[in-house]
C-alpha cells in the first residue's frame, strides 16, 4: 500500500501575498497604476475584474483585501448560491470592514447577483468579483452600475518567465532537483499567457521525470501536455482550449472540425449561449462584409438558442457553425477597427471639421459650427466629394475590402466615389 503526501499544488504555493512579488497587470498595479493609487489612497471600492485565466485576478482580489485589513469572504458561484450570500452578508454586518470576492460571477443567476446589491449598496460588503465573460453580458446592469470594472490581459512571454524563475528559486520542492531550462518556448507557447497552466505543466514535468536532474526541452514539454487525459472541463483550461479550436475551425472554413468541436462542448454541457455569443462575434471578425448574411444568421442562432436550450439548440448551434465555417472570409473590418484604434491613441482627440459640426445655437452657428456642409442627398447618387476626416488624417484609409466578391463590389463602389483619394 502506498502513501502519498498531499501537498498544495505549485500555482497555490507561489501565489504572491504582496503586489512586490505580483507579476503583469502594470496598467493596474505599476507605479501609475490605478490599483496602486487606490491602494496609496486607502480606498478600496467594490470592483470587477475580468480577463482570461491564470492572469492574477484571485491573487489580485487577496492582496486587496489583506492590504485593506478587512475581513475577508470568498465564494464560487460555481458551488455557491442566495443561500452562502447571504450567510456571508450577516457575518459581515458584524465587521467594521469586510471584502467578499466571488470567482466566477458571471455564473452567478439574476437572483443571485441581486441578493448582492443591497448590501454593495449600504457599502456592508466590498464586492471583487472575477469573470472571464465580458461583464457587459453576464453581470446585472444594477450590480455592475455599483462597481468599477478592470480588465487582466494575458501574461506575456516575459511575465512568464519572472514567474518561472521565482519558482525555480523560491519552491523547496523545485530547489530539491536540479533542473536545467534547455529549452522554454513549449512552456511559453502552451500556457497560453496562463500562470496557472504554466506552474502546473511544469509541476507535471518534474513530477513525471525519475532522480534528481531534470532537463527541460521542448520536445519533452509537448509529449507531457499530450499524455493529459483529453476531457472537457468547462470550468478550467479545456473550456477556453476547445472554443480556441472551435472558432479557428469556423475562420480555417473547415466544417468538419467545426462540428467535432461543438460536439465535445455540448458534450460536455457547455453554455450553450456562450457557444452562439463566439459565433456572432466571428461572424463579424472573420466574415464581415463578404458575407453579411453571417451576422444576421449568428445572431438569429444566439437568439433561438436562448428560447430553446438543451438538447434541441445543439441542432441550431451546428447549422450555424457549419453556415459560418463554409462561408466566404474576410477580416477588413475587424482590421479597419483596430487601425482606427491605434490611430485614435496616438494622434489624440483631433478636432472635428467645423464643417461637420452640429450648430443648434446662433453662437455656434456664428463661430462657423456646420458651415459649408453639404448634404449629400441633394447632389447627384447622393454623393459630394467632401472630407469627413480631421485635417490631419485626410487620405488615411482605415478599411481596406477583403479579396472577394462582395467586397470586390464595395471597393469598385468606393473607387467610383472616391476617385484616388483613399487609392481603392
Amino acid at each position: 500500500m502506498f502513501c502519498f503526501a498531499v501537498v498544495k499544488p505549485l500555482a497555490e504555493r507561489m501565489r504572491p501575498k504582496d503586489l512586490e512579488n505580483f507579476v503583469g497587470q502594470e496598467h493596474l498595479t505599476g507605479t501609475n497604476g490605478i490599483i496602486r493609487k487606490l491602494i496609496s489612497n486607502r480606498h478600496l471600492p467594490s470592483m470587477i475584474f475580468w480577463g482570461p485565466p491564470g492572469t492574477g485576478k484571485t491573487t489580485l482580489a487577496t492582496i486587496l483585501a489583506g492590504l485593506s485589513n478587512a475581513a475577508f469572504y470568498q465564494l464560487s458561484a460555481i458551488s455557491s448560491g442566495v443561500k452562502e450570500v447571504r450567510e456571508v452578508i450577516a457575518h459581515a454586518e458584524k465587521e467594521s470592514k469586510a471584502v467578499l470576492f466571488i470567482d466566477e460571477i458571471h455564473r452567478f443567476s439574476k437572483s443571485q447577483q441581486d441578493s448582492l446589491l443591497g448590501a454593495v449598496e449600504r457599502g456592508v460588503i466590498t464586492l471583487i468579483g472575477a469573470t472571464t465573460e465580458n461583464p457587459s453580458f453576464e453581470v446585472i446592469q444594477p450590480l455592475l452600475s455599483r462597481c468599477t470594472v478592470y480588465v487582466l490581459n494575458s501574461l506575456t512571454v516575459q511575465d512568464l518567465e519572472k514567474i518561472l524563475e521565482y519558482a525555480l528559486q523560491q519552491d523547496q520542492w523545485l530547489k530539491a532537483r536540479n533542473i536545467i531550462l534547455k529549452e522554454k518556448e513549449a512552456l511559453f507557447s502552451l500556457s497560453g499567457g496562463d500562470a496557472r497552466k504554466l506552474l502546473n505543466l511544469l509541476e507535471m514535468i518534474v513530477a513525471s521525470v525519475p532522480g534528481e536532474e531534470v532537463i527541460i526541452t521542448d520536445e519533452m514539454v509537448q509529449q507531457t501536455a499530450l499524455r493529459k487525459l483529453a476531457f472537457y472541463d468547462k470550468g478550467g483550461e479545456q473550456h477556453y482550449d476547445i472554443i480556441s479550436a472551435f472558432i479557428k475551425s469556423m475562420r480555417g472554413s473547415d466544417p468538419n472540425a467545426a462540428v467535432y468541436w461543438l460536439a465535445r462542448m455540448i458534450e460536455g454541457g457547455e453554455d450553450p449561449l456562450f457557444i452562439a455569443r463566439r459565433m456572432v462575434i466571428l461572424a463579424s471578425e472573420d466574415i464581415g462584409n463578404a458575407n453579411p448574411t453571417a451576422l444576421v444568421l449568428a445572431n438569429a442562432c444566439f437568439d433561438v438558442v436562448n428560447k430553446v436550450g438543451y438538447p434541441e439548440c445543439r441542432i441550431i448551434l451546428s447549422q450555424c457553425a457549419a453556415y459560418l465555417a463554409s462561408s466566404v472570409k474576410s477580416n477588413a473590418s475587424y482590421m479597419a477597427i483596430e487601425e482606427a484604434l491605434a490611430e485614435v491613441r496616438k494622434s489624440g482627440d483631433l478636432p472635428v471639421p467645423l464643417s461637420l459640426r452640429n450648430a443648434p445655437t446662433s453662437l455656434m452657428k456664428e463661430l462657423n459650427y456646420g458651415k459649408d456642409y453639404r448634404y449629400a442627398h441633394q447632389f447627384e447618387n447622393n454623393f459630394i466629394n467632401q472630407e469627413y476626416l480631421p485635417e490631419s488624417l485626410s487620405g488615411h484609409k482605415f478599411y481596406e475590402p477583403g479579396m472577394n466578391q462582395r467586397e470586390n463590389e464595395i471597393r469598385k463602389f468606393l473607387r467610383l466615389r472616391w476617385g484616388d483619394k483613399y487609392n481603392y
